[in-house]
């Protein structure tokens, strides 16, 4: 049996096409235990995720974990599971939807888009695979997580190659590694806060509540701590905020081992004990809003923040369709693909199609 998947053959007359794979964490089909248990499988699974070693955390993972978090994770998605299904889900094929018209409107070049999640489906095999059928040789993977980390950057890129692997005939692959510093994004962020203030008034506090990670993944070189220091300056001084005005923080801590500091939990515990009468949150990591938004920050930090004596909690969606943000990702797609679209490739696509056009009238009866 051949080790590589099964080609068309090759045409001489196909088209080039470039595609966009636009990637994220991933989702469960339902909110259920069955359908969670194979999804966190998955997730957990992934040695980029979890560094212990594979056997002693296999024998964890499938002797207790799995055996307890599916039911209590299932109980978080079905309280922010809408009618559409996962609201990452939704988003991040809203995003590629519209990100495919602004590109449409403003290039003239055959472009495909595809959305391929890193664990549940659609996956990114499945992704890759769809934008090789329509044709495309030169293929952007671009990871929608703004902060580079191996955990999620990382091992997309992993399952990228390993799909590529699987290729006789591999189309050339770009990655976007992150945009962190970009200025549409920080501009989109800041958009999306003043837009905010606008319509519930400006909070005494702004708290910025980034996904957390190990501390040994900083120790070891990871840079995902300073990039997300790195955006939340660059929110701040977009809104023209003092240090004393806002805190960066750390949620989604998993096990006993120490994580990234601060806490979001013992941040809010602190700020409502402070007696802070309205407090904003906003989570910059992430373009979509999710579980890790829609419950662990909008119900149960709210919650955490409400018991220690805080007033008002108001959260900040995402990006999610916000045109600033769906913009300045068109711009970070454009900016990836200027080599490929390159001005004399694009004349030949603008000659090829004055020839089809010259065809098409030639054989309703016109002489040239």
């Amino acid at each position: 049996m051949s080790r590589f998947v099964t080609e068309t053959e090759f045409r001489h007359d196909q088209p080039a096409r470039i595609g966009v794979l636009l990637v994220n964490l991933g989702t469960p089909d339902a909110p259920t235990a069955a359908a969670v248990k194979p999804y966190l499988r998955q997730f957990l699974s992934d040695p980029r995720v979890v560094e212990i070693p594979r056997l002693i955390w296999q024998l964890i993972l499938r002797g207790i974990i799995l055996n307890v978090r599916p039911k209590k994770s299932a109980h978080k998605y079905a309280s922010i599971w809408s009618k559409e299904g996962s609201p990452l889900q939704v988003w991040t094929q809203k995003q590629t939807r519209l990100l495919k018209g602004y590109l449409g409107e403003r290039l003239q070049a055959p472009l495909s888009f595809a959305v391929g999640m890193r664990y549940g489906e659609p996956s990114i095999a499945a992704g890759l695979d769809t934008l090789k059928a329509a044709g495309c040789d030169r293929i952007l993977l671009m990871p929608l997580y703004p902060q580079y980390a191996a955990s999620t950057t990382a091992t997309a890129c992993d399952a990228a190659f390993a799909q590529l692997m699987r290729y006789r005939n591999q189309p050339a692959l770009r990655t976007v590694r992150s945009f962190h510093d970009h200025p549409g994004y920080i501009d989109a962020l800041a958009g999306q806060v003043r837009a905010h203030w606008q319509r519930e008034g400006r909070g005494d506090h702004l708290l910025m509540s980034f996904h957390g990670l190990p501390r040994y993944t900083l120790d070891k070189g990871d840079p995902y701590f300073c990039h997300c220091h790195k955006t939340a300056r660059l929110l701040a001084d977009a809104l023209d905020l003092d240090p004393d005005q806002y805190t960066l923080s750390f949620q989604s801590r998993f096990g006993k081992a120490e994580w990234l500091k601060p806490y979001t939990a013992d941040v809010l515990t602190k700020l409502g004990k402070a007696g802070v009468g309205r407090l904003d949150v906003i989570c910059p990591g992430f373009v979509a809003d999710c579980l890790e938004t829609l419950e662990e920050i909008a119900i149960e930090g709210k919650e955490t923040f409400l018991t220690a004596g805080g007033g008002d909690f108001r959260y900040i969606p995402c990006l999610n369709d916000q045109p600033d943000w769906i913009n300045a990702l068109a711009d970070l797609v454009q900016s990836e693909l200027s080599g490929w679209l390159a001005a004399d490739w694009q004349a030949e696509y603008a000659a090829g199609l004055a020839r089809e056009s010259r065809e098409r009238a030639r054989t309703l009866g016109a002489s040239k």
